[in-house]
């Protein structure tokens, strides 16, 4: 198996989530966009997994130069087949290229929280580190799985997977980022970050766990997708 990583920054990486795909044999490309050029042909792979960003997909000072290519991109891997799982502005960014919408959350979302399933389980509660400030607006065919007094959480759009959290941290990404100014955006948001820090690095063996829940769910729901598309 072939999965290409889009990273929006050098501090971001594939963490829990890379190694579940490397756990059952995936070969991982990463590429952080736009900064390393254009993205490849979309043939050359078998999944996608699209990080999250600081930015907002709505925010056309910082995005608005290269966000269009990406949701082309995305739209031409789903047409051609190839399942996308989106986490955090990744959820953002599909539920924006196929339909919906992303817009600012009625609060920040940092540290530690649990979600809901909504209809049968199939993203488990968590808890998940979340860090965002927007929300998705599901496109009118996607189906939402999990959610919270904040927004959607989890859901599908065909083939694909998008959760607003963030499966893939462990300490060493979220200390990454605090190097990077998420310490100070953290803070602006009335969260202790060295007790975010400690509560990452306690729920790392969870977290690993519930990242490859996450890759198998992706996985499972592809193949399911793909078995019905070729009926």
């Amino acid at each position: 198996m072939r999965v290409f990583v889009i990273r929006h920054h050098e501090e971001d990486g594939a963490g829990f989530i890379g190694d579940a795909f490397e756990d059952r044999g995936a070969a991982l490309t990463t590429h952080v966009f736009p900064d390393e050029g254009p993205l490849p042909s979309v043939e050359d792979f078998d999944a996608i997994v699209v990080l999250g960003a600081k930015w907002s997909v709505y925010d056309e000072a910082t995005v608005g130069a290269w966000i269009g290519d990406e949701f082309e991109w995305l739209r031409g891997a789903d047409g051609c087949g190839v399942p996308i799982l989106g986490i955090c502005f990744g959820a953002q960014v599909l539920a924006a290229a196929f339909g919906g919408g992303v817009e600012p959350a009625p609060e920040p979302e940092i540290g530690w929280k649990t979600i809901a399933s909504v209809g049968p389980p199939v993203i488990g509660p968590g808890p998940w580190l979340q860090f965002h400030f927007d929300r998705c607006v599901l496109p009118d065919d996607a189906v939402l799985l999990a959610d919270n007094d904040i927004g959607p959480q989890a859901f599908s759009l065909g083939r694909n997977l998008a959760v607003q959290f963030h499966p893939e941290v462990d300490g060493a990404q979220l200390a990454r980022w605090f190097g990077y100014g998420e310490r100070e955006i953290a803070m602006a948001a009335g969260t202790d970050p060295d007790a975010l820090l400690a509560e990452t690095i306690a729920q790392e063996g969870g977290a690993r766990k519930r990242a490859a829940d996450v890759v198998r769910v992706f996985l499972e729901r592809a193949v399911v997708h793909a078995g019905e598309a070729a009926r």
